[in-house]
């Protein structure tokens, strides 16, 4: 029997909400979606990586690539993020890049519970065709770009706490899979 994904949330230990939660994963695996609505539900704040770097910079990410290249906002990203988790706890979504900058996945990985959204390229293809601000994807196929992606980076995002599916059901059972997947979780560093 499935649960309501609006159901109540199972009990989460304080310590993990002492901490942020970053979301990983490839484009289109519904690290915004899925953060905001996390947030929501652990009454905690939320903050996509994106778009703190595009009001940092004043420009988007598109013109950042364009203008600075993939080097330059990488660094802004890794600036970024490290201010964010500083701050206080909250549900941190994160560019498809950012956590295969080794300095920024040391960080994440130290100072917050690093869970990896993980979806199949179909899913993915399906999902990113809704837009078209992704640089990564510009001027080329979609389904082969996330291939390759997938090839490099899925070993680098195995390295988070957590590895949830977010598979083409609503993004909710995702928000709801999380949440189990927390109340289960345990971190013997994370103990007082």
């Amino acid at each position: 029997m499935s649960r309501n994904p609006k159901s109540p949330s199972p009990a989460i230990a304080a310590s993990i909400r002492d901490r942020s939660i970053v979301l990983v994963g490839l484009m289109g695996s519904g690290k915004s979606t899925v953060g905001r609505r996390l947030a929501q539900r652990l009454g905690m704040r939320f903050a996509d990586a994106d778009d703190e770097i595009e009001r940092a910079a004043g420009m988007t990410i598109s013109d950042i690539f364009a203008r600075f290249g993939e080097a330059h906002f990488r660094d802004g990203e890794r600036r970024v993020i490290a201010r964010l988790l500083g701050g206080k706890p909250m549900v941190l979504a994160t560019g498809g890049g950012a956590f295969i900058n080794e300095e920024t996945r040391d960080l994440i990985l130290r100072d917050s519970l690093c869970i990896w959204l993980d979806a199949d390229i179909p899913t993915l293809v399906e999902r990113v065709g809704r837009r078209s601000h992704r640089p990564l994807l510009k001027d080329r196929d979609p389904g082969t770009v996330l291939r390759e992606l997938a090839a490099v980076r899925n070993p680098i995002y195995a390295e988070a706490h957590l590895r949830i599916s977010s598979a083409s059901t609503p993004h909710d059972h995702t928000v709801r899979a999380i949440l189990e997947a927390l109340s289960k979780w345990e971190d013997p560093q994370w103990k007082s």
